[in-house]
């Protein structure tokens, strides 16, 4: 967390707030979070700069910079980025690890509670190579079934893992993973070479779906998360197998089962309906 719905509702909602502002000032207040550089030339680099383009990138908000940087910030489990038009209350204040005051007062803060987020900022070259080793992003039109197959092709981890790995397939977390994987009705363990093309479509058209009905409800919130105005999610209220363990299948009304042993990660699914 967050995953692909919640950073897209973030980025949604605050890029037209952003864009075409300039940077007036920027502090760090916790530098841990930093990733392939300093806090000195993160402030020299955000400082006059303008806001060019904010968007997603599997599960990172990437601030594309008027000097051609990108600031890359990846939330994680605890973190959140918020356009604030008043003055932080002390609540506020006791978590935020960037403050960017922008030309006109406003500014986006970056908090995070347990600091497991990263604060990362390249050049075009950076960024090429870096964006280079994520896998196509399941939302836009050109990810097809085929296309899906193919990033998977080979592979003999477990189908779960396979889709959550990000070189292969962007943005897709755990929530996510279990909701889809129930939904195509395949066991999250089996071995991803043996899909079938039957499987592989029922899984693709899974991930597709519940990935924009979780955006349609601003993602899920479980604890920490917010969106970009500071709201919580809703799609919590929709899960049917992630943090539902041992209890009634809400299609056979089986007992669900929840195990560790797939990918160190709490799996959720239903032995009847995903045999």
């Amino acid at each position: 967390m967050p995953e692909l719905p919640e950073v897209e509702t973030i980025v949604r909602q605050i890029a037209p707030r952003l864009e075409g502002h300039r940077i007036a000032r920027a502090e760090l207040r916790k530098t841990d979070v930093l990733r392939a550089v300093s806090k000195g030339r993160l402030s020299k680099t955000l400082t006059d700069n303008t806001i060019e383009q904010v968007y997603r990138r599997a599960k990172h908000v990437v601030f594309r910079l008027g000097s051609g940087h990108r600031m890359i910030i990846q939330p994680r489990m605890t973190g959140s980025v918020i356009v604030y038009d008043r003055p932080l209350t002390r609540d506020e204040l006791k978590y935020a690890v960037l403050i960017c005051t922008l030309s006109d007062g406003r500014q986006f803060v970056h908090r995070d509670v347990r600091r497991l987020g990263t604060i990362c900022l390249l050049d075009e070259a950076g960024w090429m190579a870096y964006t280079g080793r994520i896998g196509p992003e399941p939302l836009e039109e050109t990810f097809t079934p085929f296309v899906f197959a193919n990033r998977l092709k080979g592979t003999r981890t477990a189908v779960k893992k396979a889709i959550m790995d990000q070189r292969r397939l962007a943005g897709v977390g755990n929530i996510y993973a279990n909701e889809a994987l129930f939904d195509a009705k395949l066991n999250p363990a089996k071995p991803a070479h043996k899909l079938s093309l039957e499987e592989f479509a029922r899984l693709h058209a899974a991930i597709v779906d519940v990935l924009q009905r979780a955006l349609m409800s601003s993602g899920t919130t479980l604890r920490d998360y917010r969106t970009g105005t500071g709201e919580r999610g809703r799609f919590q209220f929709e899960l049917r197998v992630y943090g539902r363990g041992g209890e009634k299948c809400v299609h056979c009304g089986r007992k669900l089962v929840e195990t560790h042993e797939i990918d160190l990660r709490t799996t959720t699914f239903c032995p009847r309906c995903q045999r």
